[in-house]
């Protein structure tokens, strides 16, 4: 997208240290933009070509953030923050 392609990402380098097993885990934090999310379904879709099943990959959360109004969330927003909800036990600072 915006003329960006495959090559243009340098994803070999990103996944260069997938390859040591001590990492266990990646977790990316990409624009909340629809390039955003087609470069993560692009590099999960590399990550998932590498002999790695424990290797865990993910992004972090989205959604309405601490002291934002409902009232001025977008749909997408919305629907992640609603998706990706968790129980109010687990939400509660210890």
């Amino acid at each position: 997208m915006d003329g960006i392609g495959p090559n243009d990402l340098a994803i070999p380098t990103l996944l260069e240290p997938t390859k040591n097993r001590e990492i266990t885990a990646i977790i990316i934090a990409p624009p909340a933009t629809m390039e955003g999310d087609t470069t993560s379904f692009f590099i999960f879709k590399k990550i998932n070509q590498i002999d790695r099943p424990e290797l865990k990959f993910s992004t972090i959360a989205r959604g309405i953030s601490v002291g934002g109004d409902l009232e001025f969330a977008d749909e997408v927003t919305l629907g992640r923050s609603i998706l990706q909800r968790v129980p109010y036990e687990n939400s509660l600072m210890k």
